[in-house]
């Protein structure tokens, strides 16, 4: 992509409508559009970022035997009615309309009823579970107040898997192989470090559930962690009989704020059996089927990201979730620097890496704070004297260090090897 013609212009100044930072820095950077309160447009540089993201988390849902499917976004009252989560009590979280033709539909903001529904054409036998599905999906949440940027909004993409299982012991074993993927899927995007699985309200179906939080000092929660057991409990639920239970000492917990950034639940028999879904066992009688759920936002994953990656200045993002792997920098008067860095730029890209070229006629400083702004975590300058010298300058912006590399494919690819490029990392040929 050249820079000259990427639909989107970086700004100088603040969005003043906006608190959170990861808001500040994707607006400015040109990532996102906000429409609303609460609702925000992907731009190009947000989507690549977003289908990275999204990637990752598929090969990860993959790994462990999900299918992929795609569900409708309106919603039927019918179906949910029957769990009670259509009436007074669950209005506060719906978007509504009516139908033209009559009748209500709503605009799904989770998706355990459908897909119990959906499953019901789908198992029949014990031969048939376990089964795991997922998708990804927008969802519509009216919240009261939609805040923190990208990572709390009304329109969002979720992905949401479901496990339909025989029994609680069958349900258990794939309820620890999603933690420990949900667990790849944060040390793949950067977050691995400040990612502690998290004990919470479990509801009716088990003692806990769990939430995966990241510790950044604007999370809108408070947990309790150990981090020597690298995990924690929020506040919520954080008793001495809780402590107790999971074997933590209270002397060896740190308060911190966090954000949530994926949860699991064991939902049991709770929307199987309202919705009828069941199936023959060995002996031909008649079993609810056991479910669980287990939910991803990738949209607020990369406002976690940016949060911990970013400062006033701009961002400075994994290899894994840039929208391009590097950002080539062309300095100088001379037309035939611009030939070279426009030929290095033909060259790499036709090696698979993904690059961002700032052909533009504009100063060295404005290039220079629009990279720093974007965030690519590699940025190489050809100008002048690189070129004199047949080089181009190399800089790992998240690890720090700068050096000049011949203009050979052979020697820029096995740097960026070295800082975390992969080709199969694209989300764009």
């Amino acid at each position: 992509m050249k820079q000259s013609v990427l639909v989107t212009k970086t700004r100088k100044e603040v969005p003043v409508d906006e608190v959170a930072r990861n808001a500040k820095l994707l607006i400015r950077a040109g990532y996102i559009h906000k429409t609303m309160a609460g609702v925000y447009s992907f731009l190009p540089l947000g989507l690549r970022s977003l289908e990275k993201i999204i990637r990752i988390i598929r090969e990860e849902m993959i790994s462990i035997g999900g299918q992929e499917l795609s569900m409708s976004g309106l919603q039927s009252p019918d179906v949910w009615e029957k769990s009670g989560r259509w009436g007074d009590d669950a209005d506060e979280i719906w978007f509504r309309s009516h139908l033209s033709a009559g009748g209500d539909v709503g605009f799904g903001w989770t998706h355990e009823e459908p897909v119990t529904e959906m499953m019901r054409n789908h198992i029949h036998s014990y031969r048939d579970v376990p089964l795991y599905v997922y998708q990804f999906q927008t969802k519509f949440r009216n919240e009261k107040r939609a805040k923190s940027g990208i990572m709390r909004t009304r329109e969002f993409m979720m992905k949401d898997l479901y496990s339909f299982c025989a029994d609680e012991e069958q349900h258990a074993v794939f309820y620890e192989q999603c933690a420990e993927a949900y667990m790849r899927v944060f040390t793949r995007v950067g977050l691995g470090d400040d990612t502690y699985r998290t004990f919470a309200s479990g509801g009716a179906f088990s003692d806990f559930s769990d939430e995966f939080q990241t510790v950044i000092p604007a999370g809108e929660d408070t947990i309790y962690l150990d981090p020597k057991k690298k995990i924690a409990v929020n506040e919520e639920v954080c008793t001495d009989e809780t402590l107790e239970k999971i074997g933590l000492q209270k002397n060896d917990l740190e308060r911190v704020a966090a954000s949530e950034v994926g949860n699991i639940f064991t939902l049991g028999t709770k929307y199987s059996e309202p919705l009828d879904l069941t199936y023959t066992d060995a002996h031909g009688k008649p079993q609810p089927v056991f479910m669980g759920s287990y939910g991803i936002g990738p949209a607020r994953l990369l406002g976690v990201i940016v949060e911990k990656y970013g400062e006033d200045s701009g961002m400075s993002l994994p290899m894994s979730v840039a929208p391009f792997s590097a950002h080539l920098i062309a300095l100088g008067d001379s037309k035939e620097t611009f030939t070279a860095a426009d030929m290095l730029y033909r060259m790499l890209q036709e090696h698979g890496l993904d690059v961002l070229f700032d052909d533009r006629d504009v100063s060295a400083g404005e290039k220079f704070a629009d990279c720093d702004l974007i965030g690519i975590p590699v940025r190489l300058v050809v100008s002048d004297k690189t070129h004199a010298q047949k080089k181009v300058e190399f800089t790992d912006k998240v690890n720090g260090g700068e050096r000049l590399l011949d203009t050979t494919p052979d020697g820029i690819l096995s740097a960026m090897k070295e800082v975390g490029f992969s080709p199969i990392q694209q989300a764009y040929a």
